[in-house]
């Protein structure tokens, strides 16, 4: 389960890059009730998103020559400088080394071996987000690529994560959990696209959102300008979840996750 208990290895931050900070604020605050706070003058334009006054993620502006508008998700790391070599090792890539950011924390981006874009937030005052597994917060993370093999090799190489297999219909899903933790601390898996339904746009990380209800929050966002991926689909003993775009294409999928009480 996603907590915020972080440890090395687990995600402990996630952002969305946008080429409209108006629309996206507009956009996901009429879809999970967040609110925005700029991170100051000195930020870049950067800002987070908060729910009941918990910071649930952030916001900034997308650089075209960086790609498109995405979510990035953040694994915690004790030595930022240490894992963005030991990405490199891993035959990785840095894409934006390590930094100080305004003493909050040192922040890298890294690649992965398959090319999937990922975040490591080394924690100085600011830990990372406030809330997660609840409604309107991060509850999940998944790994879309064409060799989960490969990838867990990699993620266990540079932030020692374990992995664990669970039989689900349709076949075998790969689960992800800090090193040395039980599956209590599991906080999301790896799947070839091709398994998903999911198969267009290559290998990337989906961050979910935990809702009290994934096809209203569906509907909810067509009618916000985004777009249904992949309706509402019910796993059994998993939840109902749905895939989704905001209006400017960045990727990420909501649940009701079967946990959930009531």
């Amino acid at each position: 389960m996603l907590t915020t208990r972080f440890s090395d290895g687990a995600p402990n931050w996630a952002d969305v890059s946008s080429p409209d900070i108006g629309g996206a604020r507009s956009f996901y605050g009429g879809l999970f009730g967040w609110e925005y706070r700029s991170a100051g003058p000195d930020a870049g334009g950067y800002g987070f998103f908060q729910l009941a006054g918990r910071t649930v993620a952030g916001l900034g502006p997308n650089d075209p020559r960086q790609g498109p508008p995405a979510w990035t998700v953040y694994f915690q790391s004790a030595d930022a400088e240490a894992t963005a070599a030991a990405a490199e090792q891993a035959h990785g890539r840095v894409l934006a080394p390590p930094m100080d950011v305004m003493g909050q924390g040192h922040l890298a981006i890294l690649a992965d071996k398959a090319g999937v874009p990922f975040g490591i937030w080394q924690p100085g005052q600011t830990k990372g987000f406030e809330v997660a597994s609840e409604p309107g917060s991060l509850c999940w993370v998944e790994l879309y690529t064409p060799d989960v093999a490969a990838g867990a090799a990699f993620y266990h190489r540079v932030l020692g994560l374990e992995t664990s297999s669970v039989s689900l219909p349709g076949g075998t899903y790969t689960c992800l959990n800090p090193a040395g933790a039980d599956e209590d601390a599991m906080f999301g898996g790896i799947t070839a696209p091709a398994d998903t339904g999911a198969a267009e746009g290559g290998a990337y990380w989906l961050p979910y959102f935990e809702v009290e209800d994934a096809d209203a929050t569906a509907g909810r966002a067509e009618q916000l300008g985004g777009a249904i991926r992949t309706p509402a689909t019910t796993l059994e003993g998993v939840g109902r979840m749905a895939r989704l775009t905001d209006p400017y294409g960045a990727r990420f999928a909501v649940i009701r996750s079967a946990s959930q009480p009531g």
